[in-house]
Formats: structure tokens, C-alpha cells, sequence
């Protein structure tokens, strides 16, 4: 029998499975997808992420294909713009996420993981109140694979926390994402900060990437009868069309590829607790993707799942998942704190306009909040 199974190939799926493996764990990998392929995001991997996976050996090519990112430019809806730098000369870097995702597969399978794609996760296998493996399939088959330990790292709409009641799409809030790459032919200048443009209940995040092309991700609330979500294309280019700050810059560019869109953002996920089961990534929680520490929550969440099953393996699940729940606030809650605070503001206009006259008056304020943003140690 497997020691682990890990549904989901992603960078939290597999980073857990280069750390297991490393450690001597028979490590077995499925995901849905098909190796490389494409991923809505940000497409920034931020200081403290790649502080983490420095540490870990892991993602070593990341310097060679991905762009510098040095910093965040923050601009608010009435004009005020506030630019600031990683401290410390700390750096985060810009690629495509096909890129990034393959190449921590590619450390996986290295370390001793074995990596099987185009399977898919029906439900967990549930044997005594304990999660066994999992029923999966794919073209023409389907049959169970057992293993000690199952960790989902399925993503926001994993199929296993959803089908086990652990997630959830909580009433608010309930904004999608709409994200495509742009070939801008030069008109848009390439800076070395990413960028986050706030708006009335809606953020637009702006970066370029290698190839020439430009990441443009608009968030923005879906309310009952708009239909303007049936028609991505059109509603990225009015957003940006439509921005003060944004409409010249981007006049002359066009879409390199569909947009993608994703939604409804958030999900809120209850602890788990069920022996055989752990949770990793988007799959254990996920918010909006507003500061870019997402990856940083998967990879380094990941690293703790993974000593979970460590300890599970050797000495079984008494006080396990209390560990790693309290690991986790230790870990993650000053930041959790931080994105929930920077989420109300952007669904309140009184508050974008309250903190774009802040952003004049105080920089420096804003300036740090884009270090701690970026997990800068």
C-alpha cells in the first residue's frame, strides 16, 4: 500500500509530495490535468515564496526563465499612486504558472514521487470514519487507490473537502476573476513592480510576464442578473478601457489568448479532523487573490502537511490535525488578518477613497504594508 496519495499536481500538491519523498514516503501523484497546463493567476511568485522554496531546494530554474519583480505599485481610483520596494534588495519573480507548476512537478518526481495524470477524484474512500484513498477514473476506467494517508491538494473546488462537507462558498464575498494575456506591441510599458490598481468594489493586477505578454486579472463582484460575466472577453476590455490610468496604456493591445474566468473566489473550509485525510493548498481555504500570497500560503502550507503525514506515518493521528491547525494560525494568521482588512476596503468605496487619501498623506504606511504583503523576511 501507498504511504501517501496526493490528489492534485499543483505547487502545494507538489511540493508536499518532493518533502514526503525526500523523507523515504512511498509518494503517489494524480491530478485531472494533463502536465504542463495553463492556471488562472497572478502568474507572481513573491519574496517569501521563493524564500521558502530556496530553503528547500525546490524551483531552482525559477531565476533563468522568470522576470524580476522588485516591488508593488498601488493606484487608487482618484489618482493617487504609491510605489515601493521589497526591502532589502528581496525580489519575487514573474512567470507563467504552466511554467512554475511543471517545473515543481519535475522536483516530485526527482525526489521519488510517482506522478500520474489525467486521473480524476470521484470521493473519498471511507473505511471506519477514516479516509482510505480515493475512487478515481479516467477515459474508460475507473477503480479505487488506497493509501495510508490522502492529502487533498485539489484546489478552490476540491472534490474531496466539498464532498466530505468540509468547504464551502461563503455568502460574501462573492467575486470572480477574469484574467487573459495581453500582446501589447510595446504600448504598455514593462516596469520591474508588479501592480495593484484598487477600484470601487473591484481590483485590477497587472503583470508582465516572459514571452512579450502581459498578465491583466480583473476581480469583481457577480451579483444575481448580471450577464456581463457570459462575455469575459468584452468585459476585460471595457474595465480597462474604461480606467483613467489604464485606457491609453492598453488602447493598442489585444488578447494573446481566450480569458479565462474563475469564480466564486472565496471558500471557506472547516478543520479537518477526519484520521486519513489532510488537507493542502486552495483545498484547505482559499481567498481572494488581492496581495499575491497565495502561492506563499500553498507552498509553505504544504511543507506543514507534509511533517503532518511525517508524523502520522510514524506515530499515528493522535493530535495531528491540532497540530497542524495550530502550526497554521502561528504561521498564517497575522496575514490572514491583513488580506481580510485589505478585502473590505476594496468592497467599500467610502474606505478606497478613505485609504487613496491616506496613500497621499502617509506613503511610508502603504509602503510597508507592501513589504509585509510580499512576506519579506
Amino acid at each position: 500500500m501507498l504511504d501517501v496519495l496526493i490528489v492534485g499536481a499543483g505547487p502545494a500538491g507538489s511540493v508536499a509530495g518532493a518533502v514526503l519523498a525526500r523523507a523515504g514516503a512511498r509518494v503517489r501523484m494524480v491530478d485531472r490535468a494533463m502536465f504542463p497546463r495553463d492556471k488562472l493567476c497572478g502568474d507572481t511568485v513573491n519574496p517569501g515564496a521563493l524564500a521558502t522554496l530556496s530553503r528547500l531546494g525546490l524551483a531552482r530554474a525559477i531565476e533563468s526563465c522568470g522576470l524580476p519583480v522588485e516591488g508593488m505599485r498601488l493606484t487608487g481610483a482618484n489618482g493617487a499612486v504609491v510605489e515601493g520596494r521589497y526591502p532589502r534588495g528581496q525580489m519575487g519573480r514573474a512567470l507563467l504558472r504552466r511554467h512554475f507548476d511543471w517545473m515543481l512537478l519535475q522536483d516530485a518526481i526527482a525526489a521519488g514521487a510517482q506522478f500520474e495524470p489525467g486521473v480524476t477524484a470521484r470521493r473519498a474512500l471511507i473505511d471506519g470514519g477514516r479516509v482510505t484513498g480515493v475512487r478515481a477514473g479516467g477515459r474508460g476506467w475507473e477503480h479505487d487507490l488506497r493509501a495510508r494517508i490522502t492529502i487533498a491538494a485539489d484546489g478552490r473546488r476540491s472534490t474531496l473537502a466539498f464532498g466530505l462537507g468540509l468547504a464551502r462558498h461563503p455568502p460574501r464575498p462573492r467575486r470572480w476573476a477574469i484574467g487573459a494575456y495581453l500582446e501589447t506591441g510595446g504600448t504598455a510599458t514593462s516596469s520591474p513592480l508588479g501592480e495593484m490598481h484598487i477600484r470601487s468594489g473591484r481590483y485590477i493586477g497587472i503583470a508582465p510576464v516572459p514571452g512579450g505578454l502581459t498578465n491583466i486579472c480583473v476581480v469583481k463582484p457577480w451579483r444575481p442578473g448580471d450577464h456581463t460575466f457570459g462575455d469575459p472577453r468584452r468585459l476585460l476590455i471595457e474595465e480597462l478601457g474604461r480606467d483613467p490610468l489604464l485606457s491609453d496604456r492598453f488602447a493598442g493591445a489585444r488578447l494573446a489568448s481566450p480569458p479565462s474566468v474563475l469564480g466564486p473566489l472565496a471558500v471557506d473550509v472547516r478543520p479537518c479532523a477526519i484520521e486519513g485525510l489532510l488537507l493542502a493548498g486552495d483545498a484547505a481555504g482559499f481567498v481572494d487573490p488581492m496581495t499575491g500570497d497565495g502561492l506563499c500560503f500553498a507552498i509553505r502550507g504544504a511543507e506543514l502537511v507534509a511533517h503532518s503525514a511525517l508524523t502520522a506515518l510514524e506515530h499515528g493521528w493522535n493530535g495531528v490535525h491540532d497540530r497542524l491547525a495550530f502550526q497554521r494560525r502561528v504561521t498564517f494568521a497575522g496575514k490572514w488578518r491583513f488580506d481580510r482588512v485589505l478585502r473590505t476596503i476594496v468592497a467599500s468605496p467610502p474606505a478606497v477613497a478613505v485609504a487613496a487619501v491616506g496613500a497621499r498623506v502617509a506613503p511610508a504606511v502603504l509602503r510597508q504594508a507592501i513589504a509585509y504583503a510580499g512576506d519579506c523576511q
